[in-house]
């Protein structure tokens, strides 16, 4: 999986930003991350968290190390942040979502073990190409496949967006450093997730009440409309803190831009639905999938996965 300093997010609620002066440990290849885990390089970081592309000795494969740096291992918060995450990972098991390998959140150096996945991640494809439509509706399903699966499972993942996408097939979500079970979403006492691909409940304590599956919805939304417009459907952010809540999220009051023309209506229609401002007038997953299925069955050969009973296609 290419991660990049930019790429990676950081501690639950913080925005991702690049690696400049945290500690790191400087692991050269063939260094021991842990037993029985080797670096090959770095592959980049935030705030609270180094990963590296490691070699796991019992697996006889390529991994990610997800490392908490130097200077968190002490700090309950973090630490706390990384046994959630690692535990969260052991219970899912879904062909849209990494896997884990394990974890070690006690000791000197507390790390998640992960799938390596060899793609590029779809924000990296964003800036350097042209994703067709035909492409976006597949991912869409896909998308929404897993958060339906999170969502049977009691858990927001709160974080989709392009950079968490690896484009491979089939596309995987990946990096769970902010989901939350749905018994801990009455504790979220400030915005969280990546703020362009926020739902307007984690951005407003206000609405903070409302939090649940579909947050993610949104940022499946929020996603599809970014990969085929190569833009938010909302204006840019103000940065500043003190700046009016309403200016720092505009989704909590501007209704999101027109899709590019040529988009099949349809399937702009769906997009635009998923971005209601009220979580309750949003599809939920399994109904989203259920409206991107004809879509995608209608695409050109080669069609991905089989029919399920009754004409319905399988993911």
């Amino acid at each position: 999986m290419t991660m990049r300093a930019r790429d990676v997010v950081p501690a639950r609620g913080e925005e991702a930003t690049p690696v400049q002066e945290h500690a790191s440990w400087g692991f050269a290849e063939g260094d021991e991350i842990a037993r029985g885990l080797h670096a090959v390089r770095l592959l980049g970081g935030g705030n609270v968290y180094e990963a590296y592309l490691a070699w796991a000795d019992d697996l006889l494969a390529l991994v990610v190390a997800k490392i908490l740096r130097p200077d968190r291992v002490d700090r309950p918060a973090a630490l706390a942040a990384i046994a959630a995450e690692a535990s969260l990972l052991e219970t899912l098991s879904h062909p849209v979502l990494v896997r884990s390998f394990g974890a070690t959140v006690h000791g000197p150096r507390p790390h998640v073990v992960l799938e390596y996945l060899d793609g590029p991640r779809l924000s990296t494809l964003l800036r350097t190409s042209v994703v067709a439509v035909e492409q976006v509706l597949s991912l869409g399903l896909q998308l929404c496949s897993a958060a339906h699966y999170l969502s049977t499972r009691a858990v927001v993942h709160l974080d989709v967006k392009p950079r968490n996408i690896i484009m491979g097939g089939p596309p995987r979500l990946v990096d769970l450093s902010v989901a939350k079970r749905f018994d801990e979403l009455a504790a979220v006492s400030a915005p969280i997730g990546t703020t362009a691909y926020m739902a307007p409940e984690q951005c407003d304590l206000r609405l903070f009440g409302e939090l649940g599956p579909p947050a993610d919805v949104w940022g499946v939304g929020v996603t599809l409309y970014h990969a085929l417009a190569k833009r938010s459907p909302f204006p840019k952010p103000v940065r500043d803190p003190e700046a009016p809540l309403e200016q720092r999220y505009p989704q909590l009051v501007h209704d999101p831009e027109p899709l590019p023309r040529g988009i099949p209506v349809p399937f702009a229609e769906l997009i635009v639905h998923t971005l209601a401002r009220r979580p309750a007038e949003r599809p939920a997953a399994a109904d989203l999938a259920a409206e991107l299925e004809p879509l995608v069955a209608s695409l050109p050969r080669p069609r991905l996965g089989r029919m399920r009973p009754g004409g319905r296609r399988t993911l």
